[in-house]
């Protein structure tokens, strides 16, 4: 059999792709420092403390609601199976707790119409 080959050479594609800008905590604290006039030590407290009320929040099982902002909620996932691949056995994951964030409205037509 007389096999005949062709190479054919692709040019790489040209993808402006947006890379999503961070920002951290660090960040934030300052910004609100810069604005409001106060030591960063005491919006990092309050930001450390808002954060930690939140967790505290849902971790007791109560939803969070920032009106504007959004809802911080714990929802219940169903038990279900999975599989361990390296023992190829099939493993049973329970019902468990996940923690979530729902954006509002005005929230997410404030990000849409920025684009």
């Amino acid at each position: 059999m007389n096999y005949e080959y062709k190479f054919i050479y692709l040019a790489p594609l040209k993808v402006n792709i947006k890379k999503n800008k961070i920002m951290t905590k660090a960040e934030i604290v300052s910004k609100i420092s810069n604005n409001l006039g106060l030591e960063k030590n005491e919006v990092l407290a309050t930001v450390e403390n808002l954060m930690q009320e939140i967790k505290g929040s849902l971790n007791n099982g109560e939803n969070v609601y920032l009106r504007g902002f959004g809802s911080f909620i714990v929802k219940k996932r169903a038990e279900k199976t999975g599989r361990n691949i390296s023992k190829n056995t099939t493993i049973r994951i329970p019902e468990h707790n996940i923690p979530a964030f729902k954006p509002a409205k005005v929230f997410t037509q404030g990000v849409k119409d920025n684009n």
